[in-house]
Parts: C-alpha cells; structure tokens; sequence
C-alpha cells in the first residue's frame, strides 16, 4: 500500500525526532552516585581485628587443654 502525503510527512516528522534524540547522548539522564558504606574502613578493621583477635586468644587457651587431654590418653593406652 502506498503512502499518503501525510503519512510521508508524518514520517519525516518523526524521523526528524528521532534523529534529534540519537544526537543529545546520555546527558539527559543523571549519573548514579557511588554508594557510600555507612562504617568506615578503620572501624571494619577494629572490629574485624577484636573478633579475630578474641577467637585467636580463645584458640590458644584451649589448644593446650585439648593437647594434654590427648596426652593423657595416649599415655593410657600406651602404658
């Protein structure tokens, strides 16, 4: 089917529109901003620094618990 003068200039019209939007690029949309962490890198490393830092102590309480305890039966059935 053929098209109709004014069809044709409402297809230059919206042509010319399009071609207008393909020019402007993406400053029409607003840069996304970086998401800041509430909790800053020094207090992560306390924290990180007091959890680890508790359970590496508990480890070296037990450790020597556990290692007698196994002495002491090593010694049982070897004796």
């Amino acid at each position: 089917m053929a098209q109709t003068p004014q069809q044709r200039r409402a297809n230059e019209r919206f042509a010319k529109n399009e071609a207008a939007k393909r020019g402007k690029g993406p400053s029409s949309t607003k840069p996304k901003q970086a998401s800041k962490s509430p909790v800053s890198a020094s207090w992560v490393l306390v924290l990180a620094f007091v959890v680890c830092g508790g359970l590496i102590l508990e480890l070296l309480r037990i450790v020597p618990e556990i290692w007698s305890t196994v002495a002491s039966m090593l010694s049982r059935l070897t004796g």
